[in-house]
C-alpha cells in the first residue's frame, strides 16, 4: 500500500491501527492523518522502539493491509 492509498483509506485503515497499536491515544490518531511518518514516530514513542524497529512493524503492517 503506497502512501497516497493510505491517506485515502486513512479513516478505515484507523480502526485496524487502533487494534495493532492500543497505547496510541485519538488525539494522537487524529494527529497522525495517514502520514507513515507520524505513525512510525508514535508507535517509536510510545512503545519505546528504535526507529528502525518501529519502521519495520509499520511497514509490515501496511503490507498486510
Amino acid at each position: 500500500m503506497n502512501i497516497d492509498q493510505i491517506k485515502g483509506q486513512w479513516k478505515q485503515l484507523k480502526g485496524a491501527a487502533r487494534t495493532k497499536w492500543g497505547e496510541i491515544t485519538d488525539d494522537e490518531w487524529e494527529q497522525i492523518e495517514g502520514e507513515r511518518e507520524r505513525l512510525v514516530g508514535v508507535v517509536q514513542e510510545r512503545y519505546g522502539k528504535a526507529r528502525e524497529e518501529a519502521e519495520k512493524e509499520v511497514d509490515d503492517w501496511l503490507a498486510k493491509m
